[in-house]
């Protein structure tokens, strides 16, 4: 039912070894109460203060500033207010982008889609991507624009922003009883959340209550729609909703912590394992669970622990309960996120580097991979029985549990 956008390039940056925050102190002579450190040996400075001249509530901003620059951003839109005929209603957890003669009319849109930013993003992010949604299936769709989680709030880890992402999608769902189906289109950490969202939000029965599922509503067609819903067998929800697309750009499903994971330390060793000791000081409990240093508990790392189902969290179920699964991914010029990390693949997997344009109408589409249900019992077969101790492997194993769309951009 979605058609599927192609995300923009990311914004320009300049060159990782010039990447410098701002001096708080202009004057060329630096001041004898302070020095200068290296940050992660990543040619990083911060100000580090020797008589409390700087204190660590102007550091961050800092931090935040160059993890904005180049994290966020592609999908910033400059463009004027919404166009005439979209509609933009905000509450207290994002905002819902819909066509406002569609929802006046009598047969209201009935497919959810749901988006979720990276790191240091917000709702304002989609703006444009979701008024085309609106604007090319505009009796369909309603867009709910997800500000659970914006600014620092993405240093909190993915399980608490997972949480929060699930208790605002039940509020949605609550304030549209209308609404039957429900997808996810998210971008780069905003991906691992909605897998985590997906997770706490699944839901299988053999009784589909109508009321759950459209509320009070007394129309004739809702009234025919939840009969024959009560009356179908068994079908996994995902907020009791249909479950369609689940969409993800960018998105560091395997973590960061694999060699060229995170592009911007040039495969260096050196710099990568100091990076995977160093990330919580700049995205906070988020960097451990991407670099999968987080030990809560004495549990295994989360990214390990979502590519299968536990007891009260049923992500490849959830997962598996999609019509379709998508992971779109640079194959270069991506300094935040690799290409195997983002499109789930081996590094013998990856198409050869000499891609060519595939379709005339998406120029920056350079390879398109479609798995299918055999194919994906193939390679189970493969590697039934096989031992590894390598995290990535039994990620890629685990995900690779259900078919994915590979869309490959250059």
């Amino acid at each position: 039912m979605i058609a599927a956008i192609s995300p923009a390039p990311r914004t320009a940056t300049p060159d990782p070894g010039r990447i410098r925050f701002p001096n708080p102190n202009p004057n060329p002579n630096p001041n004898p109460n302070r020095h200068s450190i290296r940050f992660s040996k990543l040619g990083l400075p911060l100000w580090k203060p020797k008589l409390n001249w700087l204190s660590y509530e102007r550091v961050q901003p800092m931090q935040m500033a160059w993890v904005r620059s180049m994290s966020g951003g592609c999908f910033k839109s400059t463009e004027p207010p919404p166009k005439q005929g979209i509609k933009v209603e905000e509450d207290s957890g994002g905002q819902d982008v819909y066509d406002a003669d569609a929802m006046n009319s009598r047969v209201s849109p009935e497919h959810l889609v749901i988006m979720v930013n990276g790191l240091i993003g917000s709702a304002a992010d989609w703006r444009y991507a979701a008024e085309q949604f609106v604007k090319k299936l505009p009796d369909k769709v309603i867009v709910h624009r997800s500000e659970c989680n914006y600014l620092k709030l993405t240093f909190d880890g993915v399980d608490l922003m997972g949480e929060r992402l699930a208790q605002e999608v039940l509020a949605v769902v609550k304030r549209r009883p209308e609404v039957q189906k429900i997808s996810f289109v998210a971008h780069s950490l905003g991906g691992l959340v909605a897998r985590y969202a997906i997770g706490r939000l699944y839901e299988h029965s053999s009784k589909l209550d109508p009321l759950v599922l459209y509320g009070n509503s007394s129309t004739e067609k809702h009234t025919n729609s939840s009969l024959q819903y009560f009356e179908q067998p068994c079908e996994d929800r995902i907020a009791g909703l249909e479950p369609m697309n689940f969409i993800t750009f960018a998105t560091p499903h395997l973590g960061s912590r694999g060699h060229k994971q995170l592009p911007l330390l040039c495969g260096l060793p050196f710099l990568e394992k100091r990076a995977s000791q160093t990330a919580h000081l700049v995205a906070g409990r988020s960097g451990k669970h991407l670099f999968l240093t987080d030990n809560d508990d004495g549990k295994p790392p989360l990214l390990l622990r979502m590519v299968d189902d536990s007891d009260d969290l049923k992500f490849i179920s959830a997962l598996r309960a999609f019509k379709r699964r998508v992971a779109y991914a640079n194959a270069n010029y991506d300094h935040m996120v690799g290409w195997r990390t983002s499109s789930i693949r081996r590094q013998n997997e990856l198409p050869k580097s000499n891609l060519l344009v595939i379709d005339e109408k998406y120029p920056h589409v350079v390879y398109v991979e479609r798995e299918t249900t055999n194919k994906i019992q193939n390679k189970a077969f493969f590697v039934a029985g096989a031992q590894t101790s390598d995290v990535e492997e039994v990620m890629i194993q685990g995900l690779t549990q259900v078919p994915w769309e590979r869309v490959d951009v250059s």
